[in-house]
């Protein structure tokens, strides 16, 4: 592991408190921070005292007092400010489907618990870059921001939103601690898609179970809908911009092992549709005189999402008793490969492993889809394990070596980079 870029008061430090780096992923996985409720004000009561150290500055921001959000910032030597950010919610769990202590359990190099590998593993490991620079007194290469969101999990404003919209929250670039790496690979992801969430409703004709052809089916017509998009909708090759093509090279190459490459080339040039809900029918003995489907589509980053949705609505018209309503989406993004903050954070990650660092799209997107809409360059990366959302999600304290150790050499690399234009 190479630690030759980082000021030597700091590569000292993390050498030598490996510990106190197990021992924050421990604390932190010990609050119960599920979402739903979402609460995390107790987690961030304990990190507001750790990060009680001189130079350090925190700041409490909420619009739901139980969903806090805190902010530290360390001073550096230019104006620029890099951020590191990580969510403090988790999904839930049934403590009964595990054999491991949800709230956290230590097995030789495995420490298990909700949130261990997303992400409160990476949060721990921010944690102690912070305190790494300013127990030893040395001044970052710019000025460091470290902010530990809620409500993360559910998508809620409670937030990262809450940030972005009520507060003068612009760091010059960001990095979200996900975790990136899967199966030994591993990558920092520059791209997510985008979506379009929709309602497909269909209306019928009622009638008795033994007489259906006298009656309109609205279930049948609602998955001939859900067909048809898929037969012909989700066909149509998307128009990507060119500067993504690179990029899904790179995720076909990372994705292969567990999706084939094919398949995963098709991900990302044609929709993705999922049937995630249907529902209809009031009797087995009855033809349903309505039902209704909510789909799931996907979309690569840069698809122009108006173009899109023409095309949906084109190949649903005309269709009898079909509706589309209660539509919302996002828009995917990405960054440029070669960018500062894309090149800093793979140039850490390489300090630190010895095999390739994929610069790919993630499949789906979260708190970094946002920042980066807001103009604020962003990555996400992070090692921890496959486990996230699973029962006995575990990272591993090898991760946590490599995620503190990268973290604080991505502001080196990023200053170098920087510097240079």
């Amino acid at each position: 592991m190479n630690t030759s870029d980082l000021p030597t008061a700091v590569a000292e430090y993390l050498e030598n408190n490996r510990t106190e780096l197990h021992e924050f992923a421990e604390k932190l996985i010990s609050f119960d921070t599920q979402n739903p409720p979402g609460g995390t004000v107790k987690v961030v009561e304990w990190l507001e005292e750790t990060l009680d150290e001189r130079p350090l500055s925190v700041e409490r921001f909420e619009v739901d007092p139980e969903k806090p959000n805190l902010v530290a910032t360390l001073p550096g030597r230019t104006d620029r400010t890099l951020c590191f950010n990580g969510h403090l919610d988790t999904v839930q769990f049934d403590a009964s489907d595990w054999s491991r202590d949800p709230l956290g359990e230590r097995e030789d190099d495995r420490i298990y618990g909700r949130g261990a590998t997303d992400m409160k593993g990476a949060v721990a490991a921010m944690l102690q870059v912070a305190l790494a620079y300013a127990r030893t007194g040395t001044e970052p290469p710019m000025s460091l921001q470290f902010a530990f969101v809620s409500d993360e999990e559910t998508g809620g404003d409670a937030g990262l939103t809450t940030l972005l919209e009520t507060t003068d929250f612009a760091p010059d670039a960001c990095i979200v601690g996900e975790t990136t790496a899967r199966d030994g690979r591993h990558s920092v992801s520059v791209a997510d898609r985008g979506n379009i969430w929709l309602t497909v409703e269909a209306s019928g004709t009622a009638a008795h179970g033994s007489r259906p052809m006298l009656g309109e089916n609205a279930i049948d017509r609602v998955t001939e809908a859900v067909d048809r998009l898929r037969r012909e909708f989700g066909q149509q090759r998307l128009s990507v911009d060119p500067d993504m093509d690179a990029i899904i090279e790179e995720s076909v190459d990372f994705y292969e092992p567990e999706a084939g490459a094919e398949a995963t080339r098709e991900l990302f040039r044609y929709p993705t549709i999922n049937l995630g809900i249907i529902e209809g029918g009031t009797a087995i003995n009855t033809v349903p005189a309505s039902a209704c489907a909510r789909v799931d589509i996907r979309l690569t980053a840069g698809v122009d999402t108006k173009d899109a949705l023409g095309g949906i609505r084109n190949c649903l018209r005309g269709m009898d008793g079909i509706e589309i309503t209660d539509i919302s989406w996002s828009l995917g993004s990405y960054e440029q490969v070669g960018s500062p903050i894309v090149e800093a954070t793979a140039g850490a990650a390489e300090r630190v492993v010895d095999d390739e660092v994929y610069r790919r799209s993630a499949t789906g997107g979260g708190d970094t889809k946002d920042l980066r809409h807001a103009g604020i360059p962003t990555v996400e990366f992070g090692f921890g394990t496959g486990t996230a959302h699973a029962t006995d999600e575990y990272t591993t304290t090898e991760a946590l070596v490599r995620n503190v150790v990268s973290f604080a050499t991505i502001p080196v690399l990023y200053r170098q980079l920087t510097a240079e234009q």
